[in-house]
């Protein structure tokens, strides 16, 4: 311990529920986004990450619990002042340009950006002033994230940012990201790119079925479900395999057997013992992809943060 005192989350919930109708969208979900780090919320369709965006920012109320923005109710301007949002489906009138845009957005902060520079941040220095209609796809969703970079907000929240680009557009977003968690700034990031939250997050949160089923560190997430991965030409029956103590999940390719487990030694012991004819035999580590599979197929309870 240094003896410092930890600094306040800039926004959280806490024991947080919401129900749309007879859905629960959110049972009892605590999330944090602390100063400095970038946060990666990440689960399958339907499994509550949007909703907990929206009560982040205030769009939505909770039905139990409390959602804050920089200790105060996320709808209060004081705080709305302070985030910047690039969300899963924004718009803006295409007859403007961004500079336009920009400068519109500027007005409503206190000490913004010029447009010139939150054009420059996001690599738009010679697109200001086409159309905003006439950009691509690229393009428009960095002039967006341009709008969301403009009042120098302390937290940004990108929801699911790079959804239909392609890879170079996905990798330019991904440096700008890398830049403002760089500046100081936090980020929550909600994604379906597993690389995306493997290549930029601090910190992963899974969330499943409204509920927090696993966080840490992306290394801490692939060790929790997966562990390593096995790869072995053997024609041992798939059932077989399931049934050996520790493997979490096998597929077939041809003679191929693949399997994750989180004990791969004992498990590497009983095929070499079921097939003696078993050859190329290959253990790697798990990626991102196979332990939120894994989390989000058979969720385990409720993880804390390892930090």
């Amino acid at each position: 311990m240094n003896g410092q005192v930890p600094r306040a989350p800039l926004a959280e919930l806490n024991g947080v529920v919401k129900r749309f109708g007879n859905k629960t969208a959110l049972a009892g979900v605590d999330l944090a986004i602390r100063p400095g780090e970038l946060v990666a919320l990440l689960g399958p369709n339907g499994a509550g990450k949007t909703t907990a965006v929206r009560l982040l920012l205030g769009l939505l109320r909770p039905d139990a619990g409390t959602a804050l923005l920089f200790s105060r109710d996320p709808s209060m301007p004081e705080a709305r002042q302070r985030m910047g949002a690039l969300l899963q489906i924004s718009k803006v009138p295409e007859t403007l340009t961004p500079r336009e845009h920009l400068r519109l957005f500027a007005s409503y902060y206190p000490d913004p950006l010029t447009p010139a520079e939150a054009l420059a941040a996001v690599g738009l220095e010679d697109r200001g002033d086409r159309l905003f209609g006439k950009l691509s796809g690229g393009e428009r969703q960095r002039a967006l994230f341009a709008l969301a970079l403009v009042g120098r907000p302390d937290l940004l929240v990108l929801d699911e940012p790079t959804v239909g680009l392609d890879v170079e557009a996905r990798r330019a977003l991904w440096e700008q990201t890398r830049a403002q968690v760089n500046a100081g700034r936090s980020v929550l990031l909600t994604t379906h790119y597993l690389e995306e939250a493997d290549a930029l997050a601090d910190r992963v949160v899974v969330i499943h079925s409204g509920r927090v089923v696993a966080q840490g560190t992306p290394q801490h997430i692939k060790s929790l479900a997966a562990g390593r991965r096995i790869r072995a030409r053997s024609r041992l029956p798939i059932e077989t395999v399931k049934a050996i103590s520790g493997v979490t999940s096998v597929r077939r390719d041809g003679e191929i057997l693949e399997i994750l487990t989180p004990r791969a030694e004992g498990v590497t012991a009983a095929l070499l013992a079921a097939d003696r004819d078993l050859m190329d035999l290959e253990i790697t580590s798990a990626g991102l992809e196979e332990a939120f599979l894994a989390l989000t197929r058979n969720p385990v309870a409720p993880a804390g943060d390892p930090s």
